[in-house]
């Protein structure tokens, strides 16, 4: 079983990725910890083989806990889950050996092309010796080429990462489709596919909202870790 840390200082996003990782079949969550300095007292009590990693923690820029981690001899790899964009910022993660660069928001699919690829270089890569430069570029490959980020057809991820925010910055109360289209930019029809892929996806709930007499209008809430 492969044993996965998870630091977040989100405490929603958080769960979400200790939700996606639980899904994957030969994958478990060692811990979720919302700080740099919780990861590392974890990793020197705990047996971690690869560490989900947000770049922007309270105490703390993640690429500095990957520096201390390796500095402490930790040796277990990173995925990198961020908002970061900064392409200096993915040069320096490559340069202290963070296997993987994903950018949030992603779907489940996403994530699991990247944690199974890991897993297949880890494999791959455990021992022995290569037999030419075609095996050693098979087992790279399988690390640096993830597939195509998979949406459903229509959906855009400039989009998704519109209505995604509107809907995170509405934890607490939630948004109609229509509130959601006019925070993101869109139509509501628009809008309600998009929050209906987070549904499915399990990164959203909705609910029936009463109010008016008539037909209660649908409301959408950024997860709080209900199973999708």
């Amino acid at each position: 079983m492969i044993r996965v840390l998870v630091v977040e200082d989100d405490p929603v996003a958080a769960d979400a990725h200790r939700m996606y990782v639980e899904r994957l079949p030969g994958f478990s969550v060692a811990a979720v910890v919302h700080t740099g300095g919780a990861a590392l007292r974890l990793l020197g009590r705990e047996p971690v083989d690869l560490v989900l990693l947000d770049l922007n923690l309270p105490d703390g820029h993640g690429l500095d806990l990957v520096r201390r981690m390796r500095s402490a001899g930790q040796s277990a790899d990173v995925v990198a889950v961020t908002s970061a964009r900064d392409l200096t910022v993915v040069r320096q993660a490559v340069s202290l050996g963070v296997v993987q660069y994903l950018l949030k928001p992603f779907t489940f699919p996403s994530l699991r092309d990247r944690l199974e690829r890991w897993a297949r270089y880890r494999s791959d890569a455990a021992g022995g010796e290569a037999s030419g430069q075609d095996e050693v570029d098979r087992v790279l490959g399988a690390l640096r080429s993830p597939q195509a980020t998979v949406l459903p057809k229509g959906l855009s991820g400039p989009t998704l990462e519109a209505v995604t925010s509107a809907l995170r910055a509405a934890a607490d109360s939630g948004l109609s489709a229509a509130a959601a289209a006019q925070a993101a930019g869109v139509s509501r029809i628009t809008a309600r596919r998009y929050l209906e892929h987070l549904v499915d996806t399990g990164l959203a709930v909705r609910s029936p909202q009463y109010g008016q007499v008539g037909r209660p209008e649908l409301c959408y809430r950024w997860s709080d870790g209900a199973k999708p």
